[in-house]
């Protein structure tokens, strides 16, 4: 069944990408947000012309030639041009043969325990805490992930001394069944991250996402090694020969792939599938309420080392008005702390028509 037509619908943040084939069937993807209108010109210029008129039933092999065929160009764009392509065609797939993404996959439709998480660092200790507790209380959470350090901090705070307050806390607000998780976006020396990791470890956090600069990974190895916490990181991560580095070297406890960073399902599955062979569990990064937060639900139902948990946004239109009426019916509700992938076909949601309607549109055809 040979791909016709590929369509990009765009605004600054989000990209939504349609495929339709030549009886017609059409599927729908996404491109990592965050300019994505960039992304949207990548996908049309170096990922379509190699995708056009090539089997939309054989993704592994389009993933890996649009690679080959662009390899003077690694890097994110592509790889996140990539996943739009990738995505859709599975959605495709499972429209095709009425079953959810999830169940193609060899899994099954069902729950899925969920973290609240936490995106602010421009919050006190205590309106966080409180915050959270009230989140536990209204959606059933019991596991949240806050900010600690300062974004690329080289040891700064957000402000002086906040680290250390707000980790007792929040812990404080919490009973014992609750599970903490932080997140220092490489924030650290590796000096200072084993430091703040002895704090965490006092105050039974669970687990330390990027505690260094991500691209260097034998710090995060120093402190993977010095404390008993478990370490993650890998959402910037997007080539595959970085992954088996990391992996094969234990530079993390937890690996964190992003489905739309790293170049869509295909690729975070091998991702996956590396990660077990070692023995690790995949906890991805979804930080947002598009279609990653989906992709991530069914690909956890699915995977056999899967985390404890799916990273759910608890932020709003006030921290992402982009999120706004994305899709027809939101596929993200949370009951007792749980999301729920469904059985419907592909990833069971309709984008909206009225966002598409506002979106920039552009068209590849098969000539």
């Amino acid at each position: 069944m040979k791909i016709t037509k590929i369509q990009t619908f765009t605004d600054e943040f989000v990209c939504f990408v349609k495929v339709t084939t030549e009886t017609g069937d059409i599927g729908w993807g996404q491109v990592a947000p965050y300019f994505a209108d960039i992304t949207a010109q990548v996908l049309h210029r170096q990922v379509a012309p190699w995708v056009l008129g090539e089997d939309a039933f054989d993704i592994d092999h389009l993933v890996d030639t649009v690679t080959e065929r662009e390899h003077k160009f690694p890097g994110s764009y592509l790889r996140r041009a990539i996943g739009g392509i990738d995505t859709a065609l599975w959605d495709l797939r499972g429209r095709l043969d009425e079953k959810s993404v999830c169940e193609l996959l060899g899994g099954t439709p069902g729950q899925l325990r969920a973290y609240g998480s936490s995106m602010k660092r421009d919050i006190t200790p205590q309106q966080e805490a409180s915050r959270l507790a009230r989140l536990r209380d209204e959606s059933g959470f019991d596991a949240f992930k806050f900010r600690i350090g300062a974004e690329c901090g080289h040891d700064k705070d957000e402000w002086p001394g906040r680290t250390e307050e707000i980790i007792p806390t929040v812990r404080q607000a919490m009973d014992d069944g609750v599970s903490l998780l932080v997140d220092a976006n490489s924030g650290f020396s590796p000096e200072r991250a084993i430091e703040v990791g002895k704090l965490l470890q006092d105050n039974g956090i669970s687990h330390y996402e990027e505690p260094c600069p991500y691209w260097q990974y034998e710090q995060t190895k120093q402190v993977t090694d010095a404390l008993d916490i478990d370490v993650t990181g890998g959402e910037q991560d997007c080539e595959l020969q970085n992954w088996q580095r990391m992996i094969d070297t234990r530079t993390v406890d937890i690996v964190q792939p992003d489905v739309c960073y790293l170049g869509g399902m295909t690729r975070t599955l091998r991702v996956a599938k590396m990660a077990q062979q070692a023995g690790l569990p995949v906890t991805p990064h979804c930080a947002n309420l598009s279609m990653v937060t989906l992709f991530t639900m069914h690909l956890l139902r699915a995977i056999p080392n899967a985390g404890k948990y799916l990273e759910f946004s608890i932020e709003g239109l006030d921290y992402y008005p982009w999120q706004d009426q994305l899709f027809v019916q939101s596929p993200f509700d949370i009951v007792d702390g749980k999301a729920t992938v469904t059985n419907q076909p592909g990833w069971g949601v309709d984008v909206n028509p009225d966002w598409l309607t506002r979106a920039h549109h552009q068209e590849s055809n098969l000539n």
